[in-house]
């Protein structure tokens, strides 16, 4: 059986979505569940969603499914549909996007991963069968007022630096895999306390919680669908947001706004921003927060270095990466030189 998948570039998707009048739903959702075949899920699932318009991106693992998608609007109930044909994802719940203009994902990718959720746990006898105690919007605000909570933001640090919620503990770093352990050896001398744990729509936090069960803690609790079902309740019930600024997404609409506020900083001027922007020069292509005046003057790259090697013409970066290929290593050479067509070692 042949391969299922796009054969069509990107920027051709791109161009197909952005010219689509298509009214889309963007959502997500997540299953920890024991699977004997994720190959034949994947394969599955593909060829569905493809048939019912759904554009976004599916892990599929032995430990389970976590999926961001977006949905033709007038298939929006056949898709709930096909989801309950498994018995697994019967009845899930879908957390849907707090703003959506649509034009979220403009293709389909269904793989196959070791985890849905890389964490680096090795242990054999770690299970996520027992984990923490699920709470909704109005349960996280009432524990959250009390002295004896700790709140902890289980996501990266660029999302935390545009939005989090009041009073939450940032455990600052690059991956999931790296935050586990230092989550816990930061709340080490906290085990006596109600340790709160969040993220965007509850699969690493469910996860963190089972985590730190395993390590001793005992009053672990973490918010139901993340960010994303805690605003949907909070807007529909009426209750007081205790969430600051943005939620950042990985998708193409890269924010959602959430709080009134803007507490982050451009990282070039320091003027308050909450807009992220991957650096123009692509060979560096940084994610980092940059105000309209910085983008302009950089001329949207993260540095005068960068907006110069933008600006140089293919040869003169050729010879400038050969002439101080000393100075670089093998991996930064190809990096330089992989939009050149050169073959290097």
């Amino acid at each position: 059986m042949p391969e299922l998948r796009n054969l069509v570039s990107q920027a051709q998707l791109k161009e197909r979505l952005a010219a689509d009048p298509t009214p889309r739903q963007t959502l997500s959702f997540y299953k920890y569940h024991p699977l004997t075949d994720p190959q034949l899920l994947r394969d599955t699932l593909y060829e569905n969603f493809e048939k019912l318009g759904v554009l976004g991106r599916i892990y599929v693992a032995g430990e389970g499914i976590n999926a961001q998608l977006s949905v033709p609007t007038a298939n929006f109930e056949a898709f709930k549909t096909y989801l309950d044909s498994f018995n697994f994802l019967r009845g899930i719940r879908l957390n849907m996007a707090a703003e959506d203009d649509g034009k979220s994902f403009w293709v389909l990718n269904v793989k196959v991963r070791p985890k849905i959720v890389a964490d680096g746990i090795e242990d054999p006898d770690f299970s996520m069968e027992r984990t923490g105690q699920y709470l909704k919007a109005q349960e996280f605000n009432e524990l959250a007022a009390q002295p004896d909570t700790v709140i902890v933001d289980m996501r990266n640090y660029y999302e935390y630096e545009v939005g989090h919620f009041a009073g939450a503990r940032e455990v600052a770093s690059d991956t999931f895999r790296q935050q586990l352990p230092m989550a816990a050896e930061l709340l080490e001398a906290e085990k006596d306390k109600n340790i709160v744990m969040y993220c965007t729509g509850g699969i690493r936090c469910e996860k963190a919680s089972a985590y730190l069960l395993h390590h001793g803690f005992a009053r672990v609790y973490h918010l139901e669908g993340g960010i994303l079902e805690y605003v949907r309740q909070v807007r529909e019930q009426n209750l007081e947001n205790k969430f600051l600024g943005k939620n950042f997404v990985f998708d193409g609409r890269r924010s959602e706004q959430i709080g009134d506020q803007v507490i982050s900083h451009c990282h070039q001027c320091g003027e308050l921003c909450d807009t992220h922007h991957n650096c123009a020069n692509t060979d560096c292509h940084l994610l980092f927060l940059q105000c309209a005046k910085c983008g302009q003057e950089f001329e949207g790259c993260c540095s005068l270095e960068c907006r110069d090697w933008k600006n140089l013409p293919p040869e003169a970066k050729k010879d400038r990466v050969f002439q101080h290929s000393e100075e670089f290593s093998h991996s930064q050479i190809r990096r330089h030189t992989r939009f050149f067509d050169i073959k290097t070692w």
